[in-house]
């Protein structure tokens, strides 16, 4: 128990530039998502989350409608998933997942990012392994051996749930995702999660400090402000 976890949720957008980053992030993977596994939410569960959680980012709903019609056309861009790795200031581990129409672009932009904060990109598989790749679910509520209990009838390969502040946080492999949703969506009528999605959950935590700070914040900063990268993972922890 006890293990360190941050949603890394786009914070909010304080300029239009910015939200038009978010909306386009987003209509970008509702996009690819639903080309993937079907424009119906009720038929594609990653889909069905994820408009859940741009709604609650409060993307507009024309923004999701737009890139929907865009999945059922069956035309238009051809993107796919590129994630790279590497260490950035005060060797902290980095994630950085992309959706592209132009790797060759796309590597480019991020190798920049890493170049002008004095970090380094390295090749797959650098730091990924020091990550857990999981299915986590928020939501309130307290017993967490009745929940667990359900995941387990529900033969869910757990790996661990926290309860702090009325919030039980639930961790599966992110392979269990689609079997723990519908168990605890049965299971408990109406439940709202404050976060359902998949991660990378750093096992250790490396505290920064100093200059390092400012320069990650920067990097953090140009990489979110890339239109290819739509999350990046990392296991920094600053310190005051």
């Amino acid at each position: 128990m006890g293990r360190a976890f941050q949603n890394r949720k786009e914070s909010m957008a304080k300029t239009s530039d910015a939200k038009a980053k978010v909306y386009s992030k987003y209509g970008r993977e509702i996009y690819v998502c639903a080309k993937q596994g079907g424009v119906e939410p009720a038929g594609n569960l990653a889909l069905r989350s994820l408009i859940d959680r741009a709604k609650k980012d409060q993307v507009p709903s024309h923004v999701i409608e737009k890139a929907l019609d865009k999945a059922k056309g069956g035309a238009g861009e051809d993107f796919s998933p590129a994630r790279y790795e590497g260490f950035g200031p005060g060797n902290v581990m980095v994630i950085v997942d992309c959706l592209t129409d132009n790797p060759n672009r796309t590597i480019g932009d991020v190798r920049t990012c890493f170049n002008k904060t004095k970090s380094k990109l390295g090749t797959s598989g650098t730091v990924s392994h020091m990550f857990d790749h999981s299915a986590i679910f928020v939501f309130a509520g307290e017993d967490e051996e009745a929940v667990l209990e359900v995941l387990m009838m529900a033969e869910v390969d757990v790996t661990d749930i926290e309860t702090e502040d009325g919030k039980i946080t639930v961790f599966a492999p992110n392979t269990e995702y689609a079997k723990a949703r519908n168990a605890l969506t049965e299971a408990y009528e109406g439940l709202d999660f404050e976060v359902d999605e998949i991660q990378f959950v750093p096992q250790t935590i490396t505290e920064i400090s100093g200059d390092d700070v400012e320069m990650f914040e920067k990097l953090l900063d140009m990489l979110n402000d890339a239109d290819d990268v739509q999350r990046v993972y990392h296991n920094a922890e600053i310190q005051g």
